[in-house]
Formats: structure tokens, sequence, C-alpha cells
């Protein structure tokens, strides 16, 4: 069996936007019955909450929609481009820091915005917003803006998969 397809959501500390970009994600992926094909996972582009849970609010969103809330945060780093295929930043800070620390150009290509994959998402507006120093309607708004790119992104990872297997 050919090596699953690698995607990576990363955000600052991995509590609150990759994490609920991870499990909404790995939900479409179970639905459309792609989970041997799709590996999931997140990260933060800093440590400062390795080991951590999800943030309640982001927990308790999570679950209200039926998604799953197992997590522990952990830190992206640039030896792990070699075991993605795609990084996915939550916002332009967390795309242009990762480009920064990738290895090689090939490397920086996998990183792309989450939001590029949601054809309703205003062009020049493509970060999803952190939620943490807000209220609850942040973290609503958070998950709404990750089920609406969810779609087209897993339309894009159906095309990388089926061009694997041409």
């Amino acid at each position: 069996m050919a090596e699953p397809l690698r995607v990576c959501f990363v955000c600052t500390g991995n509590i609150c936007r990759s994490p609920m970009a991870e499990s909404v994600f790995r939900s479409r992926i179970e639905e459309a019955g792609l989970d041997s094909l799709v590996e999931t996972d997140s990260a933060g582009t800093g440590g400062w909450h390795e080991g951590d849970a999800a943030d309640p609010r982001a927990v308790r969103v999570l679950e209200r929609h039926g998604y799953d809330s197992e997590h522990t945060a952990r830190q992206f780093h640039a030896s792990w481009f070699a075991e993605k295929d795609l990084v996915i930043a939550l916002d332009e800070g967390h795309l242009r820091e990762l480009r920064r620390m990738a290895p090689t150009p090939a490397d920086a290509e996998k990183v792309r915005l989450l939001l590029s994959y949601d054809p309703d998402a205003e062009p020049g507006d493509l970060d999803v917003p952190d939620p943490y120093y807000g209220d609850m309607d942040g973290f609503e708004e958070c998950l709404e803006l990750i089920e609406g790119a969810a779609e087209g992104l897993l339309g894009a990872v159906r095309a990388s998969l089926g061009a694997a297997r041409a």
C-alpha cells in the first residue's frame, strides 16, 4: 500500500484553530472513506502550550457540533517538512513563518492557507482569526470558517490522491 498523504494544520499555540481544523478535516476524510489514505495532525508555530489539551472553549464548540476533541498540543519543527505533504497555515503570519522555516523551496511550496480552499472567502482576507482572547462567538466563527474551507481542501486532497495513483 502506498504511503498516506500527510496533512498538518498549524496555528500559533496549537490549542484553538489548528486542533479545530484537524478535527473537522479528519471528520471529512472519514466521511469520504479516505481515512486509510490520509493522515491529519496539527501543531503550533510556538511551543508555549506543548503537552496541553485544546482550549476548553474549542473543545465545547467541537463537541457541540459533533466533532472529536481529543488533542495534545505540540510545536511544528522544520524537520517535519520531510514527512508532511501539505502544511496548512491558519493565517498569513503562520504562512510566512512556516515558509521561512522550510528547509527547501519545495518544502515552502507545501505550505498553504486554509481559507485559500474556500471558494467563498474574500481573496484579500484569508486569515482565520485567533479566538483565544475573545468569547465563545469567536470560536463559533472560527469553526464556521474552517468548515467552509474543509470541502475545498477535501477536493484538493482527492485530486492529489488521484494524481498519485495515476
